[in-house]
């Protein structure tokens, strides 16, 4: 049985998990956010005559997204590890499985 300051510690960690997780996704939003806005061309005129207009300067905004999302889904998914069930019990049925086809098999060499 575990104490009550292992099962406060383990709370807390889950607790900072979570909160990186919101962290990450929040810093996500605002700069991908900004960079979109970046990209449709709506903040150009607040910006120095040096920086670039051109629009395809910005195509690396999208692959950015793309990749940072992938990331975050990551992050998301270990962070709620414990919700997919379906894979341990997958894992689980298909130990299972070769068990019992390595059971079923005859004895060559005994």
């Amino acid at each position: 049985m575990q104490s009550i300051e292992t099962k406060r510690e383990k709370a807390k960690k889950r607790v900072e998990e979570i909160k990186g997780f919101f962290r990450h996704l929040k810093v996500f939003i605002i700069v991908n956010g900004l960079l979109l806005i970046l990209q449709k061309g709506w903040l150009l005129p607040l910006l120095p005559n040096w920086f670039p207009e051109e629009a395809y300067y910005f195509d690396w905004v999208n692959i950015n997204i793309a990749f940072w999302g992938v990331i975050l889904a990551a992050h998301a998914m270990t962070l709620y590890r414990h919700k997919f069930r379906f894979l341990k019990n997958w894992e689980e049925r298909q130990i299972k499985k070769y068990m019992d086809e390595e059971n079923a098999k005859p004895k060559k060499f005994k």
